[in-house]
């Protein structure tokens, strides 16, 4: 995937409400809201958490496959746009983040919905 695509992506993800920026892992650049994480960008592409229902279908579209150490939580890497395409995966993006929201406490999902 272009470089260029990802620094987009990333930055799309940094406007969305509530969302924390960080390093962590020795270089791979986290998005958070409320402490938990809802998008991973690092060497081989971008990790984000899909709904239960669409992870078996997406994982195994081309360019796409299980999050390393985080599929069994359904998230999913995407190494190229041969399968999704740059507003699918900022759909998907922006989906991560609301499923990571409805996991926090209400107080706080009032704050940034």
């Amino acid at each position: 995937m272009d470089p260029a695509l990802f620094d987009a992506l990333l930055d799309h993800a940094r406007s969305l409400p509530g969302a924390e920026f960080d390093v962590k892992w020795g270089g791979t650049q986290v998005l958070s809201i409320g402490g938990k994480m809802f998008l991973a960008r690092g060497p081989h592409g971008l990790s984000y958490k899909v709904p239960d229902d669409d992870f078996l279908a997406l994982s195994g579209l081309p360019g796409v496959r299980p999050a390393p150490y985080l599929a069994r939580a359904r998230w999913i890497q995407v190494q190229s746009t041969a399968a999704l395409s740059a507003d699918d995966i900022r759909r998907g993006i922006e989906r991560s983040r609301e499923l990571v929201l409805q996991k926090l406490p209400q107080a706080q999902r009032r704050a940034w919905s």
